[in-house]
């Protein structure tokens, strides 16, 4: 079994493409050994679908698309980075904002906390930014040797 997989999907900047990502990466965990019920799995895919929401309405037409890297690092660490081209990090809206939208960064902190994981921006060399996040691999969950990566 390889120490590192990997798996990446780069998708028009478009509605569409979030439960295009959010499917993605679900098929990319089963085919690692994640079930599909797993909290781990229901997290993440919630996870990714803010990542990708905000990829697609915070960029203002900026990033054409964006992209969806999946790494599983010695069956420990599942690392997840949504990339788009537009200079902006996430930041938190005013609070009278945030009656209607806003909330994505907030819910992905809080999913990743209490999987034990951790949220991280990293700038890109074109002058745009990937939110990682990390989560521990659940035990129990096995990687079939020779599938999954891309």
């Amino acid at each position: 079994m390889a120490d590192h997989q990997e798996a990446s999907v780069t998708l028009p900047s478009e509605p569409a493409s979030v439960a295009a990502a959010r499917r993605h990466v679900a098929q990319v965990l089963a085919d690692w050994g994640l079930p599909d019920g797993a909290d781990t799995a229901d997290s993440v895919r919630l996870i990714v679908s803010e990542l990708a929401t905000n990829a697609v309405q915070h960029t203002f037409g900026q990033s054409p698309v964006f992209t969806v890297d999946i790494r599983l690092e010695r069956e420990e660490w599942l690392r997840i980075g949504v990339t788009d081209s537009h200079p902006r990090w996430p930041r938190r809206l005013p609070a009278a904002v945030q009656q209607d939208n806003g909330r994505g960064m907030v819910i992905i902190r809080w999913l990743t906390a209490e999987a034990g994981g951790r949220l991280s921006v990293s700038p890109t060399e074109d002058g745009g930014k990937t939110v990682w996040i990390a989560l521990p691999w659940p035990v129990g969950a096995h990687t079939p040797a020779g599938r999954g990566s891309c």
